[in-house]
């Protein structure tokens, strides 16, 4: 396989993002066991290369429910519902993915991974500039993290088979229209070939 277009990984300055593969939220995705097995597989091969691997859940306590003003429309509802507790087992990420020691791990309140987290500043900390996006929703945590982490200057790859959305056409969409302006959308057998050209 070729990715000539495309620039190279150093993995020492990489992270691979594991966003929102939670009990709760896995069986959402469509065909979500072979995707989970290909997220667990790009993890395994970023391990390999020396990458660091980052988890994010979206998790609440009370006091993240009671401070969630009503003109929030998404998670207004969530606090109104009481979802996805920080104890609760919907909340805890998927085994297959379990964080391993020197895995960056988060908790967030919202749907972005860095805009009510410290994982911004963990990853400037390890001097990592490159991320790679994989997560369910594409529509959700996908969408607001790459935005936000392209507007922060970091080289930005989405993984075409590593992100889920319960609309495939929205899916469609969003890694053939929207996301190319902002990332390098790639599979992760082309992740696992930019890994071993490096």
């Amino acid at each position: 396989m070729s990715t000539p277009d495309l620039p190279l990984i150093a993995p020492e300055r990489t992270a691979l993002l594991a966003m929102d593969f939670q009990n709760g939220i896995v069986p959402l995705a469509p065909d979500s066991d072979a995707l989970v097995e290909r997220v667990a597989s790009a993890v395994a091969d970023v391990r390999a290369a020396g990458g660091t691997i980052g988890h994010v859940r979206v998790a609440f306590t009370e006091d993240d429910w009671a401070a969630v003003p009503g003109t929030n429309k998404s998670f207004g509802a969530v606090a109104a519902a009481k979802m996805l507790h920080d104890e609760n087992p919907a909340s805890r990420i998927d085994v297959r993915l379990t964080p391993r020691d020197g895995d960056i791990v988060v908790r967030k309140i919202r749907y972005g991974s860095l805009s009510t987290t410290d994982l911004h500043e963990q990853l400037r900390d390890r001097g990592i500039d490159t991320l790679v996006l994989a997560g369910i929703s594409t529509s959700g945590v996908v969408l607001s993290t790459l935005v936000d982490t392209a507007d922060r200057d970091y080289r930005v790859y989405v993984l075409s088979d590593g992100t889920a959305d319960p609309d495939p056409e929205i899916h469609r969409v969003l890694l053939g229209r929207v996301f190319p302006s902002r990332a390098h959308v790639i599979s992760t057998a082309e992740l696992r070939e930019l890994l071993r050209t490096t």
